[in-house]
């Protein structure tokens, strides 16, 4: 017979580490790319001592002149507070006793709740790498025919069955009703979002959507890199080495432009593209230019088991949350995601994962993490947008 403490044990033995595995290196090719370590992370916060420019104690001399000045390192220091990242499942009482007398019943009830949660993880980690920690997912721009409607701008980090808040853009005070709102439909085509459930709450131009509760508890993904904005507690004025590189208005891609852009990278900071990720219709364009071209188009497998077109030997990745018209040329080895620990099942006393909520007939198992991701040399990135047919 299945049992609370059998569930528990397929939780932590079985499915935390197949979880652990397809959120680390399945959610998509940058992720899998880019190092988790434990490293610098003191208490909630992560605190990163990073060099930058060269060491100035060298010189060249005359045979008995002075020996060149000792110059230390440059350091800065990063501060970063760990990011909390959750994941719930829940399984009703009913539902757990019609299968206890049935383990394959149970094992297909566990299956299809980690199921869930995994989609839905994966989407919401493959969101954030390209996020600037504001936890912003669409702008609206205008009502929609109904109270529980509305327009928005972009529908890329939307899906149905998301729970969201939507904040009034002028305040960022969350709009009464609008709080922990289920998504049913999004209309992709019109671009309109429907709430299962409003208060008659309406809306205005600029107003905008988070995940509940995480208005600026995401990721400090790439958005939060190659803006202008203070960045890991510093501000850039004066620290040109942390302004990545970038050119707006791109048009029409080129074999040119994108090795331009490669070049200036390791011309201002020594470093190496060896990931470039761009939104689907770049794909597309850049496969148009290589059979206008009458060039061979070659494939890599990635880690991951992911397959990329290339260019010049560098890996050319599409993913659907990067913004339409834009291109990443990234150098992978300058990211990592500090981490206080790997993902682990969050234990209540006893070291118990499922718990009964509170006041309602079903059992709650939460998935958590405490990371963020820190990139060492943002001069070392490059990003292009507004590109075009």
């Amino acid at each position: 017979m299945v049992t609370m403490e059998t569930a528990e044990k397929a939780l932590k033995t079985v499915y935390l580490g197949v979880v652990a595995n397809q959120l680390n290196v399945g959610v998509n090719p940058l992720l899998a790319k880019i190092k988790q370590t434990t490293s610098d992370v003191w208490g909630k916060e992560i605190v990163k001592l990073v060099p930058y420019g060269l060491n100035g104690g060298i010189g060249a001399g005359t045979e008995t002149g002075d020996l060149p000045a000792a110059a230390a390192n440059n350091y800065d220091r990063f501060r970063l507070e760990l990011k909390n990242l959750y994941g719930t499942i829940e399984l009703s009482d009913k539902a757990i006793r019609a299968s206890q007398s049935s383990v394959g019943a149970f094992v297909n009830l566990l299956d299809a709740e980690m199921e869930g949660l995994l989609k839905a993880s994966k989407f919401n980690l493959g969101r954030m790498l390209y996020g600037d920690g504001s936890g912003k997912i669409a702008t609206i721009s205008a009502q929609g025919s109904a109270n529980n409607k509305v327009v928005v701008k972009n529908v890329k980090n939307l899906m149905e069955g998301m729970v969201v808040d939507v904040y009034n853009g002028s305040t960022d005070a969350v709009r009464d009703g609008l709080k922990g709102v289920r998504i049913t439909s999004v209309d992709r085509a019109n671009k309109v979002v429907t709430f299962g459930n409003s208060a008659g709450a309406t809306v205005a131009e600029n107003d905008y959507i988070t995940v509940q509760g995480s208005k600026d508890n995401e990721l400090t993904g790439l958005s939060a890199i190659f803006s202008d904005k203070d960045l890991y507690g510093l501000s850039r004025n004066g620290r040109d080495w942390m302004k990545s590189g970038s050119k707006s208005n791109v048009g029409s891609i080129s074999f040119v432009g994108m090795q331009s852009a490669i070049d200036e990278v390791e011309e201002t900071s020594g470093g190496t593209i060896d990931m470039i990720v761009c939104a689907y219709d770049v794909r597309r364009f850049y496969l148009d230019d290589c059979m206008s071209a009458r060039m061979n188009v070659d494939y890599m497998n990635l880690d991951g088991g992911y397959k990329a077109v290339t260019f010049n030997g560098i890996p050319v990745v599409a993913d659907k949350f990067v913004e339409d018209g834009t291109m990443y040329m990234l150098n992978t080895g300058d990211f990592k995601l500090h981490q206080l620990c790997d993902w682990r099942w969050l234990e209540g006393d006893g070291g118990r994962v499922i718990k009964q909520k509170a006041g309602s007939a079903t059992y709650s198992a939460t998935l958590v993490k405490y990371a963020d991701l820190i990139c060492d040399k943002p001069i070392g990135q490059y990003k292009l947008s507004g590109i075009t047919a």
